[in-house]
């Protein structure tokens, strides 16, 4: 049974190239901080573990096409609790971006002391991906791995206490946008 939801051109053509000229611009303007693992007072920076840069979306950045992603999560959470009875009541994202050598073992993305976040999602902002560029999303299911190649405009959607998956060494700048759909 695969656990993992994937969408094509989830994002559609036009969002997603904003959205990859935003974060490009943050990285230029060093404004992408290395990720941590944890949270709150548990949150660490190790980057033999996790070597990505993040910078979180926020609706007080007034940006145009962060504005549409927000409204698309919003129409996306609502189907989803009106036709599974999801139980989702906010969510949280960031830009995502690792550098060429970067990776991010072997997790999962339920914090220990917060199981607020119930879905996992990872949209893809890389176009002309090939084998060679490395980077595949490689998750473990109980009896298979599954690697995901970070296409562009693909989502990736699993549920985050289930699943344990790793980010592969990227042989060329990876970009995307990761996030939770949290329940209280």
């Amino acid at each position: 049974m695969n656990k993992v939801g994937i969408a094509e051109n989830f994002l559609g053509a036009a969002l997603a190239g904003h959205l990859k000229a935003n974060l490009k611009s943050l990285y230029l303007e060093q404004q992408m901080l290395a990720a941590g693992i944890g949270n709150d007072a548990a949150l660490v920076r190790d980057q033999t573990i996790r070597s990505d840069k993040i910078y979180w979306l926020d609706p007080g950045h007034n940006d145009l096409h962060e504005d549409h992603f927000f409204e698309l999560m919003d129409r996306f959470v609502r189907y989803l609790n009106e036709t599974c009875y999801t139980g989702i009541t906010g969510y949280e994202f960031h830009y995502a971006l690792y550098e060429t050598g970067s990776f991010y073992k072997k997790h999962l993305d339920q914090f220990r002391n917060n199981t607020g976040r119930a879905f996992s999602m990872i949209m893809y902002l890389n176009a002309g991906w090939v084998q060679e560029d490395g980077g595949e999303l490689c998750v473990y299911h109980s009896d298979h791995l599954q690697t995901i190649a970070p296409m562009n405009g693909t989502c990736v959607f699993f549920k985050s206490s289930e699943l344990e998956h790793e980010v592969l060494v990227t042989n060329r700048p990876r970009l995307s946008i990761t996030g939770w759909l949290k329940t209280n």
